[in-house]
């Protein structure tokens, strides 16, 4: 094991994964180095935090012995989430003691581009029970913690990834996203989380699609230049993928040093459901369009009139028939079928309602679905970028997402926090969380920058524009790493 010293964790943590990477190439440091300080600080931090809930030390210490390559973050340390990308020899409950003996047989193609990338993984974070809540709180790991206010909830379903991130622990992991689960614990952490075009990242060659294409990986980062550069690494498409979003004639990370044309910007203070915004989102929202127009843009406020009360309920009915499929499939490998006593109230809950959906009912909801992406996209066309608040409401007390609830109808209505979330997974338009104020209390608040199709390009030259004008990186929470 390689001695840390405060001089190694301080250039640890003052640096995002590309800087890591180039201490790195530079022979500044060791791939061995990076992953002994990131197990040291896991080591230190997480018992107060609980975001890492499988470990593979041994293994990253056997990857990082080898030469770092050349892929951009060769050498750096990164989590997986507990939940979607398979890894070869790594555990994945999904926050379920039935899965507790599941351990991935090979690599799936987002973890081969990950591996490629030079990136060196020490395990998997924390999740809700099987993913679907947007804090995480799971009876078989226990709650993750917000690094900024163990009183409130660092989001989920990446909760963990979140923590751990903003922490300092790792420079950026893994978050994947059916209904917000990168952007919201984004903004609950004061992370950047981006949710790219749907087809950015491919689903193949060991599945054809998810959620009808609402469901997608990528990471949560502490810099937008971390998050271009590994949409660099690992994007793309392979042969008889169902959905194709054209890409830029060059890298993401290449054009964040293009100056933004002025754009036409468009924003809402006005939820689309539910209670108006929480005064403090009312304000990140407003500030940040009062920023992009003193950047030069054009930013104007029409009404946001698309109906997202309706199709939220219909995603989920679509969402409790494909988690039966989940279950089924998954019995095969555990032996057994999946019992009431596995799950919680909720999961079971929703389990029931997918079995009790006839076929005609499941179409009709992906008709709904269908429909709702025509009309978000219609609304949203004339605009260059579209902003609005991540969440409506700050960060929720921990407890308050009781997934022991029973009724999905009164579950699922309480999502009016994230009525901008699962908007943009159905329309599959790329949406990235960025930090824009912190409350009195010192708890961040995120807001949302939606792009075209197809078009990361635009809010990600953005959003560095606002990070460059109001930096977030130095702002460190209560429980982080230190030298």
């Amino acid at each position: 094991m390689t001695t840390t010293t405060p001089d190694l964790v301080k250039a640890y943590i003052d640096r995002d994964a590309l800087g890591l990477a180039e201490l790195v190439r530079g022979k500044g440091v060791t791939s061995t180095e990076l992953t002994e300080v990131a197990i040291s600080l896991i080591e230190d931090l997480d018992p107060r935090l609980n975001a890492i809930v499988v470990r593979s030390f041994e293994a990253a210490r056997a990857r990082a012995k080898e030469a770092p390559g050349e892929g951009p973050f060769a050498g750096v340390p990164y989590l997986l989430k507990n939940i979607g990308s398979e890894c070869e020899g790594l555990p994945m409950t999904a926050g379920l003691e039935y899965r507790k003996n599941y351990v991935s047989a090979a690599d799936t193609e987002m973890v081969r581009r990950i591996k490629a990338s030079g990136l060196t993984i020490l395990g998997r974070t924390n999740v809700p029970e099987n993913g679907w809540c947007i804090a995480t709180e799971p009876r078989y790991h226990g709650p993750t913690l917000n690094p900024w206010n163990p009183g409130v909830t660092p989001g989920g379903s990446s909760g963990g990834a979140a923590a751990a991130v903003a922490s300092r622990v790792v420079p950026m992991a893994e978050g994947t996203d059916g209904g917000g689960s990168i952007r919201v614990p984004a903004s609950c952490c004061g992370l950047v989380g981006l949710k790219p075009s749907r087809g950015r990242i491919t689903y193949g060659p060991d599945t054809v699609d998810i959620w009808f294409g609402s469901v997608y990986f990528f990471a949560l980062t502490r810099t937008v230049r971390d998050t271009a550069a590994f949409l660099d690494a690992t994007a793309g498409n392979l042969v008889g993928d169902p959905y194709t979003p054209p890409r830029p004639d060059r890298g993401w990370l290449a054009a964040l040093a293009d100056t933004p044309k002025r754009l036409k910007i468009g924003f809402t203070l006005t939820s689309p459901w539910g209670p108006a915004f929480a005064p403090e989102v009312t304000g990140a929202v407003r500030s940040t369009a009062v920023l992009l127009e003193q950047l030069g843009h054009r930013v104007e406020a029409p009404p946001f009139s698309s109906d997202l009360e309706a199709p939220w309920f219909e995603y989920n009915k679509m969402n409790a028939v494909q988690t039966v499929l989940d279950f089924d499939q998954l019995a095969e490998v555990v032996g057994r079928p999946v019992r009431d006593t596995d799950l919680n109230a909720f999961n079971w809950a929703l389990l029931e309602r997918g079995r009790s959906l006839s076929a005609t009912e499941h179409a009709a909801a992906i008709n709904v679905m269908r429909k709702a992406n025509q009309q978000i996209q219609a609304e949203l066309q004339p605009y260059d970028m579209f902003l609005t608040p991540t969440l409506t409401q700050p960060p929720r007390p921990v407890g308050y997402w009781d997934m022991n609830d029973p009724d999905v109808d009164r579950y699922n209505a309480k999502w009016t926090d994230a009525a901008f979330m699962f908007a943009f997974n159905v329309s599959g338009l790329p949406a990235l969380s960025l930090p824009a104020a912190w409350t009195s209390g010192d708890v961040p608040i995120g807001v949302q920058f939606v792009g075209r199709y197809g078009d990361e390009a635009t809010i990600l030259c953005l959003a560095a524009q606002v990070e460059a004008a109001r930096p977030w990186i130095g702002r460190r929470p209560g429980v982080c790493a230190h030298p």
